[in-house]
């Protein structure tokens, strides 16, 4: 099995769950608090971690007691912690989400503290992770000319790169071509082409703006209508999963989708195979409330 690294952001999340999510000026009661580990690079790294990926994380921590709970899930989960920067100066990063119990929808406002202070000088003292694994999967929650420096030392190595554009933020035209994977979901696909997509047509036409510009193959991710896959070979949609248990959270879906695409591709799987993995993935972290908490195991998709 190829291995992966992931780059991207560790934040705590402290979620805040009620029957409505507050508008301006609103206050409400709420149900339930949780706390616990967040951050779309962090989610990424677990969701292929717990699904028995050969991962290991490149990000940067405070040194309290958020850092600590992220530290001590990844030794849990055998992934590599080597490549974690611990950074005195700056507090581990936070997250409040608000949840909607009765649609599982959410709002995410996101402080990364000292993951939003990583520098190009960080990848370079850890280029040895990233030349020795076969995948790089980064999001943009980290500071975007880091990223960018991420993917080209990932391509100089000859990596497979996974970008997940979240949350979108423009991207140089000529960082494009650094993408193998691009998987952004329509929210992120009408962003960067500037146009609504609501058909499937609209989805196909956004597929080939995307590959127009450098990128190998593109996943956009529709929620509870599954995926489509584009590349200069084949293009398809698939359907998601459904299942008996109602959807109680969608907050990380799209990380555990994410993490199992770079599971599925390390495992030299056909493409449809790989995304059939990872639509079940996404499917079921939507039956468990959490992000983090949320990503099955290989003994869940088992059980399924």
């Amino acid at each position: 099995m190829k291995t992966i690294s992931v780059f991207g952001v560790f934040v705590a999340d402290l979620c805040f769950i009620a029957n409505a999510i507050p508008e301006k000026g609103q206050t409400i009661l709420g149900s339930q608090h949780i706390v616990g580990p967040g951050g779309k690079g962090s989610n990424q790294a677990i969701a292929a971690a717990k699904l028995n990926g050969k991962v290991n994380f490149i990000t940067k921590i405070g040194n309290d007691k958020n850092g600590e709970m992220a530290l001590n899930l990844y030794k849990s989960l055998g992934m590599d912690v080597a490549s974690i920067i611990q950074d005195k100066n700056h507090s581990t990063g936070v997250a409040g989400i608000m949840v909607n119990e009765k649609t599982g929808d959410n709002a995410i406002n996101i402080i990364p503290g000292a993951a939003g202070t990583l520098t190009n000088d960080d990848i370079e003292k850890n280029l040895n992770f990233i030349a020795n694994t076969d995948i790089f999967l980064t999001q943009l929650e980290t500071p975007y000319d880091v990223t960018k420096y991420a993917l080209t030392k990932a391509k100089e190595n000859k990596l497979t790169t996974i970008l997940n554009p979240a949350p979108a933020c423009q991207i140089n035209d000529d960082d494009f071509k650094l993408i193998d994977f691009f998987t952004p979901n329509e929210t992120e696909a009408e962003f960067y082409l500037n146009k609504k997509i609501e058909t499937e047509k609209d989805i196909k036409i956004a597929s080939e703006e995307f590959l127009k510009k450098g990128i190998k193959n593109v996943v956009i991710t529709l929620g509870e209508k599954g995926c489509y896959f584009a590349n200069n070979k084949e293009n398809f949609f698939m359907n998601a999963f459904k299942f008996k248990e109602p959807v109680l959270d969608t907050t990380g879906a799209g990380d555990a989708f994410n993490g199992a695409l770079a599971v599925g591709l390390s495992k030299d799987l056909d493409i449809k195979e790989v995304l059939t993995f990872a639509n079940k993935v996404a499917a079921i972290s939507t039956t468990k409330q959490g992000a983090a908490a949320s990503m099955p195991s290989m003994e869940d998709l088992k059980n399924y």
